[in-house]
């Protein structure tokens, strides 16, 4: 091409001052484009910048920019004493553009996974899909008093201290390991100092920080069946060996677990309030476990999951209350009492571990975001966590009701739904042989979220059923979702 056809062809850009756009980039662009597509072909010169910011009435500097980029991004070269030319270097297949790009595949360049990176990139522990009803775990987003957070998150970055900008502490701003304690302590019966807790992630990554220091490969652990899978996961990345235990009316049933494995290393639960039944472990369960992991030497991990949403009677104290042998770690998180984005959670460590735990947690990511954390610790030193807290119980209890007499009047001849004391789903049964594996996936295709009771077990699913979740979901929705599913059930 010659350097006049390339003037006339670059002479032609039209570049809009009032675009949203600045004029370096849209003329940076336009030249890339030409490229590209194959209209100025490679070693083409360029016209000096003078003559390019005169015929497209801007200024050199702006010509001066947009030439400098795309130097620097190799689409241009610069030949002492002769100008700027099209690069010569470019991948043929960059110059001529193509419609529609033909796929690639790609051929196997040996070993690219690891061993554990293969099994577990295969397992299939369920994937998280858009909220919708009747979604379990979701809290009421729009009533979250955002105005008020953003307000905390203002105040703490306009005046940021070093620690927000250059370091943090591994255990998360104290300030708010001081008012979890305090709040633990009043409302869990927990009982613990604020240099026992450590601000996570979110609950998944305490689980995976608790792996990483205390399990082995090929160490056992007893979980609670049906459990929840995100468990399972953070368990098998440390080579742990699960084996199920039964849960009933009272909890996980230590009687018949230790026939099956005594010596395990470690055993996870939810005795508050079970997920995903319910059910709240008796007394007598808790004092068993915690015998059972003195004599063996174990650790018990309690999550802690919901606590904060029990609707009659008064809540039921922490297992880590009851924990004189520092044998339990505690996991609680604000994404149900907040909102899943937070991505905060805490665990609580026997004394003698904390130091452990930390050092691993450095290793992992070094420490939280300060600036989140002392917001966090405002909002709940100002009284809005708690306040929150308390519009959503009732909320969430009215919802459930709501949720209970829709289902009782559409499902009561084939479906058993009943009330529960805490929580933000409701557990219905179906009877075994129907398949609600298959009925989950219909539900999904009508846009209803129904996980399916038997997903939740290891082995061979001994209830079958659907979780339906309330919390988040609009009495409208609710009565929408239930009327979608009366309509596919009596298609079925």
């Amino acid at each position: 091409m010659s350097q006049r056809s390339t003037a006339v062809l670059l002479s032609s850009i039209a570049l809009d001052p009032d675009g949203g756009t600045p004029l370096h980039r849209q003329l940076f662009l336009a030249i890339r484009e030409a490229i590209l597509s194959g209209r100025l072909s490679p070693n083409a010169r360029l016209p000096a910048t003078r003559v390019m910011a005169k015929d497209l009435s801007v200024s050199r500097n702006t010509v001066v920019a947009a030439f400098d980029q795309l130097m620097a991004e190799g689409y241009i070269e610069g030949r002492v004493g002769a100008g700027s030319f099209v690069s010569r270097t470019l991948p043929e297949e960059l110059l001529h553009a193509r419609r529609e790009m033909e796929p690639v595949t790609l051929e196997p360049k040996g070993k690219r996974l690891s061993k554990r990176g293969e099994f577990l990139s295969g397992l299939d522990l369920g994937e998280g899909t858009e909220p919708k009803a009747f979604s379990p775990g979701v809290p009421e987003l729009p009533l979250f008093p955002f105005d008020e957070w953003a307000r905390l998150l203002g105040r703490r970055w306009r005046r940021p201290l070093e620690d927000y900008v250059v370091r943090g502490d591994p255990a998360g701003y104290r300030p708010l390991r001081e008012a979890i304690a305090s709040y633990l302590g009043a409302a869990r019966a927990v009982n613990c100092d604020p240099d026992q807790i450590i601000i996570v992630s979110g609950s998944q990554q305490a689980l995976d920080l608790s792996a990483r220091v205390l399990i082995d490969p090929g160490d056992t652990v007893w979980v609670e069946e049906p459990g929840y899978p995100g468990i399972w996961g953070a368990l098998l990345a440390a080579g742990a060996k699960l084996v199920s235990v039964p849960v009933d009316e009272d909890g996980l049933d230590v009687e018949r677990a230790e026939p099956r494995n005594p010596a395990a290393r470690m055993v996870c639960v939810t005795p508050s309030h079970q997920y995903p039944l319910g059910v709240t472990m008796s007394l007598a369960r808790r004092l068993k476990l915690l015998e059972w992991a003195k004599r063996h030497d174990a650790f018990i991990l309690e999550d802690d999951y919901n606590s904060e949403y029990r609707y009659r009677g008064r809540p039921i104290s922490a297992l880590q209350g009851l924990d004189e042998e520092g044998r339990v770690i505690y996991v609680g998180t604000m994404s149900k009492v907040m909102f899943p984005g937070l991505r905060l959670g805490y665990m609580v460590v026997p004394p003698d571990l904390v130091e452990a735990f930390l050092r691993v947690r450095i290793l992992v990511d070094s420490h939280p975001s300060s600036v989140a954390l002392a917001a966090l610790a405002d909002f709940i030193g100002e009284g809005y966590l708690n306040a929150h807290v308390r519009r959503m119980r009732q909320l969430y209890a009215e919802r459930q009701q709501i949720l209970l007499n829709g289902a009782k009047m559409r499902f009561g001849d084939f479906l058993d739904i009943e009330p529960d004391d805490a929580g933000m789903h409701l557990v219905g049964y179906l009877d075994n042989d129907i398949d609600d594996v298959e009925l989950s996936r219909r539900a999904q295709v009508v846009g209803v979220e129904l996980p399916a009771l038997s997903g939740y077990y290891r082995g061979t699913a001994r209830q079958r059923g659907f979780l339906f979740g309330y919390a988040g979901i609009a009495e409208n929705e609710i009565n929408s979702g239930l009327a979608r599913l009366d309509r596919m059930f009596r298609e079925s």
